[in-house]
């Protein structure tokens, strides 16, 4: 039986030498998932501590990985990046890959929740995803990314785009 491929959307983000851990992130993404697509990057300050400021984006891709296999790959990026995995959670970081939406999945899995439970309150996290997959439908919401968006407070939390020097 053929599993059909399911399309996937990541955020990614850095504060660790941020242009030169994304460009190697979507580079070793691009050779997993040839289908890869990206939003711009853009610059925003950190969430949850005090640091130097994230460049975030997110990508879509289409996979037929069952999550947990995802979840490794997305891990071995980070790793190749220059992630420690058992780093703490609040602190300025090289790489972080979390998966946004996969397919229409819905509930608490081994790693991840999806959809990502603070998606839609992350200007940074909907942002992105909004310039790359604006008519992807929220799984438990029910709106477009874009009409999510478009009625998100966007003034409160400016992104700034940045150049990943391509």
């Amino acid at each position: 039986m053929t599993v059909a491929p399911l399309p996937v959307y990541v955020a990614a983000g850095s504060n660790v030498e941020p242009q030169k851990h994304l460009a190697q992130a979507l580079d070793l993404l691009r050779r997993e998932f040839p289908d890869l697509v990206a939003s711009r990057a853009y610059a925003n300050t950190a969430v949850g501590f005090a640091g130097d400021d994230f460049v975030n984006l997110a990508v879509g891709f289409s996979t037929t990985l069952p999550l947990p296999e995802l979840l490794e790959r997305l891990h071995a990026i980070e790793e190749a990046c220059g992630r420690a995995r058992l780093a703490p959670k609040w602190e300025p970081r090289s790489m972080d890959l979390d998966v946004l939406l996969y397919g229409d999945l819905v509930g608490d899995y081994p790693g991840a929740r999806l959809p990502r439970a603070d998606l839609l309150k992350r200007a940074f996290m909907l942002g992105p995803l909004a310039e790359i997959a604006a008519d992807v439908r929220h799984p438990t919401d029910g709106r477009t990314i874009g009409e999510l968006w478009a009625a998100f407070d966007q003034a409160a939390h400016p992104l700034r785009p940045v150049s990943l020097g391509d």
